[in-house]
């Protein structure tokens, strides 16, 4: 069974059999933890599992460590996180959001396909699937979907061959900073332009973004209506955006890179592949009082 590179809408995802794809309702409130867990009980698509942004697709143990407010787990974690999914190598995935952005799918996604594993988002999320009138599921999760505990490195290993996301399709602090001063990278904050200038910052320690940097809020991918744009308009926009720079030389970061991940997967829908991301992004540049910082 193959799916989408990037989207797929919910007429597809509805005509797929149960047992061809691994649904995972990726909803999650930065101003409330488990709001996103106690919406997937009240309703969510029949058969998928819930990831909690701050347990199964981050590592909040390494923030001390200067990587962001959601620093990516290792990737021996997340085969553990996996496990307990139900999910075996090659099946598919298929990440869902519940507001405007999908935020917490692209994540997901960008997570899987850096360990070479198929994936794809829902193209409007929670919504574009109640939209349709498809059938909703209620209750908790099936099998240890919310459950904490991480399973052995050994165990997570069994499931899927042990590799390390996709060293190439990240770029560090130290390698950011070297490229910066060498004009080698294009790098775009996809916070929203306030957050970017610095007139506001609600959460992290001072606002503003990395000298350099330029922007595309990741709302400018999407309609009205939630979906993305064509990809032949994201193309065009995300060209006009790039200048002369290539697909390739683009850095993605935001505040804690997750909402990154959707000007990634914004690309990646539009043709314009191999741009890589700055996982740590504004929370993790800041941790370091000393690094510079630009406003306006």
């Amino acid at each position: 069974m193959t799916i989408p590179e990037t989207l797929i809408d919910a007429a597809a995802l509805a005509a797929l059999p149960a047992s061809a794809v691994r649904v995972v309702d990726c909803r999650f409130d930065l101003a409330d933890s488990e709001a996103g867990a106690r919406a997937y009980r009240a309703g969510h698509i029949p058969g998928a599992v819930y990831a909690n942004l701050d347990r199964d697709l981050s590592d909040l143990s390494r923030t001390a460590q200067g990587l962001g407010r959601h620093p990516l787990p290792s990737a021996a974690a997340f085969r553990a996180t996996l496990q307990r999914w139900d999910w075996r190598p090659g099946l598919p995935v298929v990440a869902y959001d519940g507001h405007a952005g999908a935020i917490g799918a692209a994540r997901l996604w960008w997570m899987l396909r850096s360990l070479g594993q198929p994936a794809a988002v829902l193209d409007g999320g929670w919504q574009a699937w109640l939209a349709a009138g498809l059938p909703q599921a209620t209750g908790a999760a099936p099998g240890a979907a919310f459950s904490d505990a991480a399973a052995s490195d050994q165990d997570a290993g069994a499931a899927m061959p042990a590799r390390e996301f996709d060293a190439a399709a990240l770029v560090d602090t130290d390698a950011l900073r070297r490229h910066l001063a060498a004009g080698s990278v294009a790098l775009i904050d996809a916070r929203a332009p306030e957050r970017y200038r610095g007139e506001v910052e609600p959460i992290d320690r001072v606002g503003g973004h990395i000298p350099g940097a330029g922007n595309r809020p990741y709302v400018q991918n999407l309609q009205a209506d939630g979906r993305f744009k064509p990809a032949a308009q994201l193309r065009a926009e995300w060209l006009a955006v790039l200048g002369a720079a290539t697909p390739a030389s683009v850095v993605h970061s935001c505040g804690s890179g997750v909402s990154a991940c959707h000007n990634l997967l914004a690309m990646e829908h539009a043709g314009l592949r191999g741009s890589r991301l700055y996982a740590p992004s504004w929370s993790g540049w800041v941790s370091d009082p000393q690094r510079p910082v630009a406003k306006g």
